[in-house]
């Protein structure tokens, strides 16, 4: 197995034995096989980092809104299309027909109030118009 490591006669110090030796390379060999592989690991994660700094995807819009709608910001005067009301209210767009509608709050208000009851009202939309959306692409 080992040898002495004391001098011998010649004054040169003796050293491992073949069996020792042929160990040490083998664990020479694993280190640098591990070397070699955490660097291909370390290229690969590399790679991936950059990728989308050099090729960004590009955003895509999706709706996945239930009720795709538009609603105006800001209360606006709502007057009936046959003229015999005008009431303060939100405008909505159903973006899926163009049809407008309007939402009546009474108030200048966002939301409907009622100060006699204790309920919160309902709001019940009017058609005021439609939007021909499918008119753009003639």
């Amino acid at each position: 197995m080992l040898q002495d490591y004391s001098q011998n006669g010649k004054g040169k110090r003796l050293g491992l034995t073949h069996a020792h030796s042929a160990h040490r390379r083998r664990k020479v060999r694993k280190n640098s096989t591990t070397n070699g592989l955490l660097l291909l690991i370390a290229i690969a994660l590399i790679a991936i980092a950059i990728r989308p700094l050099l090729t960004p995807r590009s955003a895509q819009a999706s709706s996945s809104s239930a009720y795709p709608f538009h609603i105006e910001p800001g209360v606006q005067m709502l007057r009936a299309p046959d003229g015999t009301s005008q009431v303060y209210g939100m405008v909505v767009v159903d973006m899926r027909s163009g049809k407008i509608w309007g939402f009546p709050t009474y108030t200048q208000s966002p939301y409907p109030i009622d100060v006699a009851n204790t309920k919160p009202p309902i709001s019940h939309p009017f058609e005021l118009g439609t939007f021909a959306f499918a008119d753009i692409d003639k």
